[in-house]
């Protein structure tokens, strides 16, 4: 039995634990409150991430160490910085191989299917946040002081997901009702599976040969935000989904009142334009399958609350 240190119990995080507790593994679970999943083989523990040395005393003797949470999306900026560094010094004390869930920010916008061999060129502050992060973490390791990784995904399905899609839309196609979201609706746009990311971070951190680049998650075939939700409500047994594209100034002002409304305006191109993830080099190297994207979407579907498809 190996220890595997975790900090942050969000969706990824939390598949992160599930998964290694269920092979037997030791799982610490590092959040400011000491949340979690609350099953044999995960001690959820209390701890200030941010702090360097408090981090590195509870890797010790870790064989992995997974960066799977982060600071609310409008905080990015301040707080991504910090966090990062902590998490280059703790994997340097410890010797603990560092393995970060990253995201497609960094690219910026392209034309094309993304690889893992894209140039970082961010478009937006939190893709300069995101590409800084790895540079760092990269250059550690290229200087021999960390050993480390990066996984990458796109917008996430699954338990507790939150995007756009599972916000705004899913939950009023499965109550029956018309939904708005900011996207271009017929545009083909990549979904990855949290169970997925946990997966590639658990095969990434465990191969010697994986570490000092970054990986994508191996992920399913791209799908419209329009056939996602039509496909959703299928599977649900709801009425036909009804799913209208939102103007961006309607963005903007809902911005004025709303952080997470007012974040999402420098990073429409994501919905507004084809978005596509290519995984085949992690689904090659790595042996894993993406889920299928029906499977995906009855897990997000069962993991919503009640009250939130009235």
């Amino acid at each position: 039995m190996s220890l595997h240190v975790i900090v942050g119990a969000g969706p990824v995080g939390s598949a992160t634990a599930k998964l290694l507790a269920g092979r037997g593994e030791q799982v610490r679970l590092l959040t400011r409150r000491g949340g979690g999943p609350e099953l044999p083989g995960i001690d959820r523990v209390a701890a200030d991430a941010t702090d360097p040395d408090a981090l590195a005393r509870h890797a010790e003797g870790a064989v992995a160490l997974y960066s799977c949470g982060g600071p609310a999306y409008h905080r990015w900026p301040t707080e991504w910085p910090p966090l990062g560094a902590a998490l280059i010094r703790a994997a340097e004390a410890t010797g603990t191989v560092l393995v970060t869930t990253g995201n497609l920010y960094g690219y910026g916008q392209v034309d094309a299917p993304m690889t893992e061999q894209l140039p970082m060129r961010p478009n937006s502050v939190k893709g300069e946040v995101r590409a800084k992060l790895w540079a760092d973490a990269l250059a550690a390791h290229q200087a021999g002081r960390i050993r480390t990784a990066e996984v990458r995904g796109s917008d996430y399905l699954g338990a507790d997901a939150n995007t756009p899609f599972t916000v705004m839309v899913l939950p009023k196609v499965l109550a029956g009702r018309r939904a708005s979201v900011p996207a271009d609706l017929d545009a083909p746009h990549s979904w990855t599976h949290v169970g997925d990311v946990a997966r590639t971070l658990v095969a990434v951190a465990a191969d010697e040969s994986a570490w000092g680049r970054p990986w994508h998650v191996p992920t399913a075939p791209p799908l419209s935000l329009r056939a996602l939700a039509a496909r959703a409500a299928e599977l649900a047994g709801a009425p036909a989904a009804k799913v209208t594209a939102m103007p961006g100034f309607a963005l903007r002002i809902a911005g004025a009142f709303n952080p997470a409304a007012r974040e999402m305006v420098e990073v429409q191109y994501q919905l507004r334009r084809p978005f596509v993830l290519d995984s085949s080099a992690a689904t090659a190297a790595l042996g894993i399958d993406p889920t299928p994207t029906d499977e995906a979407l009855r897990e997000t579907i069962d993991a919503l609350p009640a009250k939130a498809t009235r």
